[in-house]
């Protein structure tokens, strides 16, 4: 695995994780449930530090190029995620139906990692976007058909444990890649 390649696994945990830790607070903290989102909170937190940490490390295994170009393209996307969320969840607020923002914001963000995968050269992500959509789904269906599960609770688990799962084979990758004699 080369430098670039440890840079990219590292800045994925970091990102997902800090991601991974704001989805884990959105359902409520109560029993049962509030020990699993603390326990997933701390565990995205520490994938996120690691992450942080293989990316320091990779900067001793040598200088990176910009991609300008990906770079722009990443600020657009994460441009248009941030107005398209943004957006939705006034909309619903406004209109009474704040129960489903977790829903809408968690349908963007899957949305958003579709054009990313290119951009990030990971076309797993796409995999992600389909996982974190359909998470999104369940929290939707769950507010439509119950009164006792809120739909903020079912997708901000689902998302929250999507990304810390993405975060950990980011982490388990480079991992494996620094042990092989090869790297």
């Amino acid at each position: 695995m080369t430098a670039d390649a440890l840079r990219r696994a590292g800045l994925t945990a970091l990102y997902l994780g800090i991601f991974a830790t704001i989805w884990f607070s959105v359902p409520k903290n109560e029993p049962p449930l509030g020990i699993v989102l603390v326990v997933g909170s701390v565990a995205a937190l520490l994938a996120a530090g690691t992450g942080g940490a293989l990316v320091f490390r990779s900067r001793a295994g040598g200088s990176f190029q910009r991609d300008v170009q990906g770079d722009r393209k990443y600020l657009v996307i994460f441009a248009g995620e941030l107005a398209a969320a943004g957006f939705g969840a006034v909309l619903l607020a406004v209109s009474g139906h704040s129960e489903y923002i977790a829903v809408f914001v968690g349908a963007v963000v899957g949305a958003h990692f579709w054009p990313l995968a290119p951009v990030l050269r990971d076309p797993a992500l796409r995999v992600l976007a389909v996982l974190v959509c359909l998470a999104a789904l369940a929290g939707l269906i769950t507010g439509l058909v119950s009164s006792s599960v809120l739909p903020g609770t079912v997708t901000g688990a689902g998302i929250a444990v999507l990304l810390l799962g993405y975060a950990m084979g980011a982490l388990i990758r480079a991992g494996l890649a620094l042990r092989s004699p090869a790297s």
